[in-house]
This record gives C-alpha cells, sequence and structure tokens, in this order.
C-alpha cells in the first residue's frame, strides 16, 4: 500500500502514481517533463513504495537501516514567519528512524538552480523580507549569512523545522535529492552547510546543527544512481 499522498481541492487522497503528482505543479508544461526534478522525483518515490522502508533507495542509505516512511505529500506548501509565499516542498515527508520521527523536506534536482541568492533576493529593499528572513535566522539560530548563500536552502530548511515543531516530531531534516550526474549545485550546498558550521558536507554524509527549539536539523545530499528516472517513458507521463 502506498505512503504517498496527494491533497488537491481540499482533499488528502493516496496517490494513484507518478501522473497524479503532475496536476500539483505550478506549471505542468514546462516542469513536468523527462530530464526535469518534477518527474524524476514522482518516478523515485513512487517506485520506492514497493520496497520495505518506502524510502528512493539513495535516502533510506542515508538515513540508516531503520529509516521507514510513515507518510509522504508532494509538493507540500508550508507557510513561513511574515508576509510572502509558503515554502513549497518538492516532497516533505515524515520519516521514523528507530523511535524517533523526523519531520523532512526534500529538494530534488537535475540541472535546475536552487534560485536566487540573498543578494538578488534582496531582503534589505523590502521590510516584509527582511522581517521573514530575521524569522528564519531565528529558527536557525544562525548569524547574518553571506549574501551569496541561496534563498531556498534557507526557507526549505524553516519548512522542515516548522513542520516539527507543528507535528511534535524529534527533528527536521531538509535532503537535496540529486538526479544529476554530475552534482549539478552541489557547491551552493557546500557553502549552506559550512555557513552553519558543518564541514565536509560530502554526497550522502549525514549532517546535524543544532536548533534554538532543542531539536537537530539533519542536513544531506544524496545522490540518485537511476537514470532511467530521467529517460522518456511511454503513456501518459510524457
Amino acid at each position: 500500500m502506498t505512503r504517498i499522498f496527494i491533497t488537491r481541492d481540499g482533499a488528502r487522497r493516496p496517490s494513484q502514481g507518478p501522473e497524479c503528482w503532475k496536476a500539483l505543479l505550478a506549471n505542468p508544461k514546462t516542469q513536468w517533463r523527462p530530464g526535469f526534478s518534477a518527474m524524476a522525483a514522482a518516478r523515485s518515490w513512487e517506485a520506492a513504495q514497493s520496497a520495505p522502508s518506502g524510502l528512493p533507495p539513495e535516502v533510506a542509505a542515508l538515513l540508516g537501516p531503520e529509516a521507514r516512511l510513515a507518510t509522504a505529500e508532494p509538493e507540500f506548501k508550508v507557510p513561513l514567519p511574515g508576509r510572502g509565499g509558503a515554502s513549497q516542498c518538492d516532497v516533505f515527508a515524515m520519516i521514523d528512524i528507530g523511535p524517533r520521527r523526523i519531520a523532512t523536506a526534500v529538494e530534488a534536482k537535475v540541472e535546475e538552480s536552487f534560485g536566487p541568492t540573498l543578494a538578488a533576493w534582496t531582503p534589505d529593499r523590502s521590510p516584509g523580507r527582511g522581517a521573514r528572513l530575521a524569522a528564519i535566522l531565528a529558527l536557525l539560530g544562525a548569524a547574518a549569512p553571506p549574501l551569496a548563500l541561496r534563498y531556498q536552502l534557507l526557507h526549505r530548511s524553516a519548512a522542515a523545522i516548522l513542520e516539527a515543531q507543528r507535528r511534535g516530531a524529534d527533528a527536521a531534516a531538509m535532503l537535496v535529492q540529486s538526479f544529476s550526474p554530475r552534482h549539478r549545485r552541489l557547491e551552493d550546498f557546500e557553502a549552506f552547510c559550512a555557513w552553519l558550521g558543518l564541514p565536509d558536507p560530502a554526497p550522502g554524509r549525514l549532517m546535524a546543527h543544532s536548533l534554538p527549539c532543542g531539536r537537530d536539523l539533519l542536513l544531506g545530499w544524496v545522490s540518485s544512481g537511476a537514470s532511467t528516472f530521467l529517460e522518456p517513458a511511454p503513456g501518459r507521463e510524457g
């Protein structure tokens, strides 16, 4: 039985397969294509439902043999403090590792970027953005970040922390699930981890950052070796 749920029009239903993910995208015509992260992530997580862990193998390997998927929701929106839109997670998962429950935001990537840097996002030009950044930094327990950091990594981590608090999870996690054979954009993730004081953020290595709320924020970059998730497929997915 699937552990993936689709929320649409106020109704939450079990997923019937990758095609169910398509309608949740902001722009399915441009985002739902072979070789792009939306389709790759859908195929990856749906294929994993036949595994005991319910997790893509690279995610299961990162989190350890006790890791089990409780539930997952694609394109899950988490409201953030301050003015502005929600943080939309490619996959939001509640994962059990032994007795611990982890609220996990997953950001899927192939060649796509992590969006604007903080310099381009320009919080200093908008009181609302400045307040939002201050709230995110408070959640992370971190000092002012370098302007070269990618804002998406900050707000996706904040989304995981907020959901961990809201759901009473033991820890939060922000994972990058990369389908790029060349580890594209890894340097942005490395810079984010270095800012939080986490050295050597190599792919496949799980790291923990202590939060002011008493929980840990787990961070990791996982690489999918299954190129089939990037290839064109017959039927409705194309």
